[in-house]
């Protein structure tokens, strides 16, 4: 088991990650709407597949280091199966929120555009909102069920894999994270999203993770700290008991 790294390097990796990722995210819409004029098919195409890959490799960079979360709901998730302190996961929020918005502005600066331009792009009909529900049950359902299957290998691949799936098969295209829909608002492009939108988007996927909690209770009765404490991706173990105590360190796994 390795130890977990200082809370300061955690929260830097996750802040970074969540740049990189919004910056992935918008950057290449806007690459999108440049290379495809007119054709909104293809360029939802062309920004799926640069967030799925991007995902995956950001997790990568990032994983091991902070466990790759990149999303509050992740976190809160985590945080409510023991896998990661609750004081801890609400330090993660704060960074990953503002991650997002640097990315977004970062990647406004490398297509030219203005640093700042709020998105007037307006998504949270009912069928959004429903789509926001699903799409991030889903995601958590993907990653913690690869942590309870010992499958952690597949974790970056599957999410970003999920991730780029979402985008056609829900209305929303998958945002699954209130710190990206966040890091959105602050880009008036093809990824982004309206001010207004935002709380109801905020709303569907809290829901959407308590939904997944209850889901994953049912599937996996024995989900416990030490599998939530290796999601995304293996980066220590600092879960708790309910009287703020460490468990005892798990007994060494067998390499397969």
């Amino acid at each position: 088991m390795t130890a977990t790294p200082p809370l300061s390097r955690r929260l830097l990796a996750e802040f970074l990650g969540s740049a990189f990722l919004a910056g992935v995210v918008i950057g290449s819409g806007i690459a999108a709407q440049q290379l495809s004029p007119g054709d909104t098919g293809l360029q939802l195409l062309e920004n799926a597949a640069a967030t799925a890959a991007g995902l995956f490799t950001i997790i990568l960079m990032f994983g091991p280091v902070s466990g790759g979360h990149f999303n509050p709901v992740v976190s809160l998730v985590d945080a409510a199966f023991g896998g990661i302190r609750r004081r801890h996961a609400l330090a993660y929020l704060p960074a990953q929120v503002a991650g997002c918005i640097v990315g977004a502005i970062a990647a406004n600066g490398m297509f030219a555009k203005a640093a700042i331009s709020i998105s007037t792009k307006h998504r949270a009909s009912p069928a959004h909102l429903f789509s926001e529900v699903i799409a991030t049950a889903g995601l958590l359902l993907v990653i913690f069920s690869l942590a309870r299957t010992r499958r952690l290998g597949s974790a970056p691949a599957a999410v970003g894999a999920y991730i780029g799936a979402a985008y056609f098969f829900t209305s929303s295209t998958s945002f699954a994270n209130p710190a990206i829909s966040v890091g959105r608002m602050f880009s008036n492009t093809f990824a982004g999203i309206a001010p207004a939108s935002v709380p109801g988007f905020v709303v569907a996927q809290l829901i959407g993770g308590a939904f997944a909690i209850v889901i994953v209770r049912v599937l996996y009765p024995d989900v416990g700290p030490a599998a939530a404490a290796e999601i995304v991706v293996p980066h220590g173990h600092e879960a708790e008991h309910g009287d703020g105590s460490l468990p005892a360190p798990a007994p060494a796994r067998q390499a397969h």
